[in-house]
């Protein structure tokens, strides 16, 4: 499997259908829809949960269950509140960024279906002083072309109405995958690709595995810390993005050094679990998959926490996708580090044997 290409053309074209559907925090289940789809093949059964979360489970009757996980929502905003001429200011559904908004297309989800809209921002030439005003959560405004607040309700829009940037799927000199909700729908991508390759290539597993795409991680882990007490598993592999620290502005002093098409990036941080995360070092090693180091200091901010930590302790780790431009709606990854992520996740797969604990003192 090493030495041919993963990604197919069916594959690539799941992955673009599912990143350009929105799949706001609170509201992923459209997406989570297309993800069964594409998994339904390669698994014996599904768990949904009442907030979305969807698990694809292969082995479903065994008592040793192992968990690979990715999150399935994305940033977006909220309408908060409608003056009286017909602007609509904001608040974030996760970490919005308030910098990149101003002369941003957005489309607001209502019942009638999506309005469109613009982030408006002063023109340079009435932006006067000494100091210049920059874009803020309390001065950012969403223009849907109407001069009133009643134009605005009667296009069906209302306090609560979620609000997403419709930047869609684009490859940036050959092989880079640049699109909006990367982070982490790359994630869930890669997880079903192993599945398919599991099934692909026969591989009987020891273990009930769970392909697991949680919601509403953008807001703190929450659908991981829904989910795992339902599985109640005794392995979770995480995959979710880091940041490429070699652009501008960013200091390796504090980030770290990671960059895209250098591998992936495998966390050292007291949710990860050692015994694990030396299985998974040795596993890249011993397949020759090229991969990075990070630290992360008292949590990744991953649903890696959140699985460590429940049901009286999950052996957990991170493998990370390194991506530019986290939280903006031109998320850069390379295409060679998706690959090789898929690729140390279904290995470290193959070496995990039904029963083992990691634990330190065996």
């Amino acid at each position: 499997m090493a030495s041919k290409k993963i990604l197919t053309k069916k594959s690539l074209d799941f992955f673009e259908k599912y990143l350009n559907n929105a799949a706001p925090t609170g509201y992923e289940w459209e997406g989570q829809k297309i993800w069964m789809d594409y998994l339904k093949p390669y698994v014996d059964t599904f768990i949904t949960d009442t907030y979305g979360t969807a698990v694809g489970v292969i082995n479903p009757d065994a008592k040793y269950k192992v968990v690979i996980e990715g999150h399935s929502d994305e940033i977006s905003w909220y309408v908060n509140y409608i003056t009286d001429n017909g602007l609509i200011h904001v608040i974030r559904n996760g970490g919005s960024d308030h910098m990149i908004a101003p002369s941003k297309w957005v489309n607001i989800h209502t019942k009638k279906g999506i309005v469109k809209g613009i982030f408006g921002w002063p023109a340079i030439h009435t932006r006067k002083g000494p100091k210049e005003d920059t874009p803020k959560i309390e001065n950012i405004t969403v223009d849907v072309g109407a001069t009133t607040k009643e134009e605005v309700e009667k296009l069906g829009v209302h306090v609560g109405c979620v609000i997403t940037y419709p930047d869609e799927f684009q490859i940036l000199n050959k092989n880079k995958f640049v699109c909006r909700a990367i982070d982490n729908r790359a994630g869930g991508f890669m997880i079903a690709e192993v599945a398919r390759l599991l099934h692909e290539n026969k591989e009987k597993l020891p273990f009930g595995l769970y392909i697991t795409n949680s919601v509403q991680e953008e807001i703190g882990l929450r659908g991981a810390e829904m989910i795992t007490h339902t599985i109640k598993p005794d392995v979770a592999i995480i995959t979710d993005v880091c940041h490429d620290t070699t652009t501008p502005m960013i200091n390796k002093a504090i980030q770290g050094h990671t960059e895209i098409g250098a591998g992936p990036v495998i966390s050292y941080a007291p949710a990860v679990q050692n015994k694990l995360r030396e299985r998974i070092i040795e596993t890249a090693e011993e397949k020759k998959i090229p991969f990075q180091r990070m630290a992360a200091s008292r949590s990744t901010g991953t649903d890696t926490d959140a699985f460590a930590y429940s049901n009286g302790g999950v052996a957990s780790a991170l493998i990370s996708l390194p991506l530019r431009y986290m939280h903006t709606t031109v998320e850069t990854v390379h295409q060679d580090d998706v690959e090789n992520v898929i690729k140390l996740i279904y290995e470290t797969l193959l070496t995990i044997k039904e029963g083992e604990t990691f634990s330190y003192f065996e």
